[in-house]
């Protein structure tokens, strides 16, 4: 059994340590040799393509690195499934598409806008995800 001083002592020795640790934790994670949010390769049009994706509320239907809704497809690794070509021709067709009787929008962008898209696209799939290197939504089994 501890006596009070002894138990002040342990307590607050615990709690120094404790406290140590987690400075150094914190410092270590924000440190650029743990950087995983690829901001270096952001470029004007992926700023444009994130503000389409907002602007439309594509995260109404799809997700990105698992955020959204689960009624489209997950589009964190899309250009690698599919393809910038494949992509662009749905984004910029100008009637509705229905994949597996779900309708996506026939938003018809522009070639500029399509592009932006694109590079929003294959910014978000370049992003480090822990070795989670494809993230499927639920309705998407059918996506190779």
């Amino acid at each position: 059994m501890l006596s009070k001083k002894q138990a002040r002592a342990f307590f607050l020795g615990g709690t120094v340590v404790t406290f140590l640790i987690f400075i150094g934790l914190t410092i270590y994670s924000f440190s650029k040799a743990q950087d995983q949010s690829n901001d270096e390769e952001i470029t004007e049009a992926v700023v444009r393509g994130k503000d389409l994706w907002e602007a439309n509320n594509c995260m109404g239907c799809h997700t990105v690195l698992g955020e959204g809704a689960y009624y489209a497809p997950e589009l964190t690794k899309v250009i690698d499934r599919r393809g910038a070509g494949y992509v662009t021709a749905v984004l910029m067709t100008p009637v509705s598409w229905e994949p597996n009787g779900r309708k996506m929008v026939a938003y018809g962008f522009s070639k500029e806008e399509a592009n932006d898209l694109i590079a929003f696209f294959e910014w978000i799939g370049k992003i480090d995800l822990n070795g989670f290197d494809r993230v499927v939504s639920p309705l998407s089994k059918d996506e190779n």
